[in-house]
């Protein structure tokens, strides 16, 4: 591994909120490894989201700064691609068509239209939603949507996938059949993957390290658990495994004893009612941006 591939350093930032200054988030520090799953997890208002931002480049950061793969990140780009909560799928066009909208965007230049064809089908293979090339998204079901949402990220190559919450509105059987899938695509491709969620079973699950953040303002990041459970990782047998219930244990004693949960300021929702990503979305192929199972909270 390559270390310090995506390097995080001394992050603050700041917003305006109604003529006064609002501390998001101070002195975070993080650096990842090429291929490494992390998850960000914490209560509402901590600023998970908004370190996501500053990563895709849509958030300039107040202090500090953030580096891939020795590059300084200053705005958004297609090395950094988002799993949006929501698929955020143009409706008028086919399953097929809206993942080509990217690959056409990121690689007109480089391959052909043949190859750019084959880079579409491989990567809605990879999803297991080949099968639906013709659809329309109004005819599919809403993971079926999200696993399309993911095809269209991975097609772009990203040297980062950013994943926001991505199977939040799901049902707990959808869910967790797309985390079986996420993990074994990541086994496959080799993936670096910040994924910000809810659910402490779901973040144990799928991680390498749980970057656990304290309550905003002035957000930082506590803790970071390392998650040493071997890959292939089996839901099922992890279950009743010791060092599986021993982390998620931790990860709840983080949250609930050391980080009681507490309301967000105004300031705090106003600055996350800012998040939104047009900018960032038009570099994810045009596509607008638009929670249930073992969450800790139903924020």
């Amino acid at each position: 591994m390559n270390k310090r591939y995506l390097d995080i350093t001394d992050v603050g930032i700041e917003f305006d909120t109604s003529g006064k200054k609002f501390r998001a988030l101070q002195k975070v520090n993080l650096k990842l490894d090429k291929g490494e799953f992390v998850s960000l997890i914490g209560h509402s208002g901590c600023g998970k989201s908004t370190v996501l931002n500053i990563v895709a480049g849509l958030y300039q950061a107040t202090e500090g700064g953030v580096c891939l793969d020795g590059k300084e990140v200053s705005e958004p780009g297609p090395d950094r691609a988002v799993v949006f909560q929501n698929h955020s799928l143009m409706p008028w066009l086919s399953v097929y068509d809206n993942v080509a909208l990217a690959v056409n965007q990121v690689f007109r230049k480089s391959k052909s239209k043949a190859e750019r064809k084959a880079w579409v089908e491989h990567n809605l293979r990879l999803v297991n939603m080949d099968h639906a090339l013709d659809k329309l998204p109004g005819e599919i079901s809403g993971g079926m949507k999200q696993r399309v949402g993911i095809a269209r990220c991975l097609a772009m190559q990203p040297k980062v996938l950013l994943m926001d919450e991505p199977f939040g509105a799901l049902d707990a059987l959808t869910r967790a059949q797309l985390q079986d899938s996420l993990m074994k695509i990541q086994a496959e491709l080799g993936n670096t993957v910040i994924m910000i969620t809810h659910d402490v079973d779901e973040a144990v699950l799928l991680s390498d390290r749980i970057v656990m953040m304290t309550n905003g303002p002035a957000a930082t990041i506590g803790e970071i658990l390392p998650v040493n459970l071997e890959r292939p990782r089996d839901r099922l047998e992890l279950a009743e495994d010791r060092e599986f219930v021993h982390l998620r244990q931790q990860v709840l004693e983080f949250l609930y004893a050391k980080q009681s949960a507490r309301e967000p300021t105004v300031a705090a929702s106003a600055a996350v009612v800012e998040t939104t990503s047009p900018k960032l979305a038009a570099v994810q192929a045009g596509a607008p941006p638009e929670r249930p199972g073992n969450d800790f909270e139903a924020a």
